[in-house]
């Protein structure tokens, strides 16, 4: 990752570890950022905005500390000079400092890696991955064929069904910040068990965007 990375701030989107993001680029200051990435080791952070962004849109409002990074995995440059990206979730880092010298915000960051996971931690990690399954399979569906990908690590499935899923950008958010995998898992699971009671008492049936 370069000494600065570039941000992509965003009032609704949230990038998770080695989770996948198409994104359409049409702002010219963020055209610029995707042609210096492009030329530069291909990568962006993407970073919440804050509540109350849409007072200064246009300048830097403020954006949530820890964020994601992401490669550019397929870049399609369209003859108007938008594009078209797709991002391949990085790892998570806060924001150290920002740079104001582009037209784009850039930022130095630290890295948040992510700790290696114990025993204990992987045994937690299956009893979440089986009781996400059991909350996201329609009762009428029982089947293995409804179930979630087996060769998915647990890992990745947990990213995956956090930036998925329709959950509101501020939940995806804290689940983001949680410092470990374990904890990132348990918080989802719980956090669908009161979306799923809130389903059933307004008689809504799907989480799934």
């Amino acid at each position: 990752m370069s000494e600065l990375l570039p941000l992509f701030p965003l009032p609704n989107v949230v990038l998770f570890p080695n989770v996948f993001l198409p994104l359409h680029i049409f702002e010219p200051r963020y055209r610029e950022m995707v042609a210096d990435a492009i030329k530069s080791d291909r990568m962006i952070g993407m970073v919440l905005l804050r509540p109350g962004w849409e007072r200064d849109y246009e300048g830097r409002p403020p954006v949530y500390p820890v964020g994601c990074s992401g490669v550019m995995t397929h870049v399609e440059r369209l003859g108007d000079g938008r594009y078209n990206i797709v991002l391949r979730g990085v790892e998570r880092f806060r924001i150290v400092r920002e740079d104001q010298t582009k037209s784009y915000r850039r930022a130095i960051v630290d890295p948040l890696r992510e700790p290696a996971l114990a025993a204990p931690d992987r045994d937690v990690l299956r009893t979440c991955r089986a009781k996400l399954e059991s909350l996201l399979t329609p009762a009428d569906r029982g089947g293995a064929d409804s179930k979630m990908p087996a060769a998915m690590t647990d890992e990745d499935l947990v990213h995956a069904l956090a930036q998925y899923l329709d959950l509101e950008p501020l939940e995806k958010q804290a689940l983001l910040e949680l410092g470990t995998l374990r904890s990132r898992a348990q918080s989802l699971v719980e956090l669908l068990e009161m979306k799923m009671m809130a389903l059933k008492t307004s008689g809504g049936s799907t989480l799934a965007h």
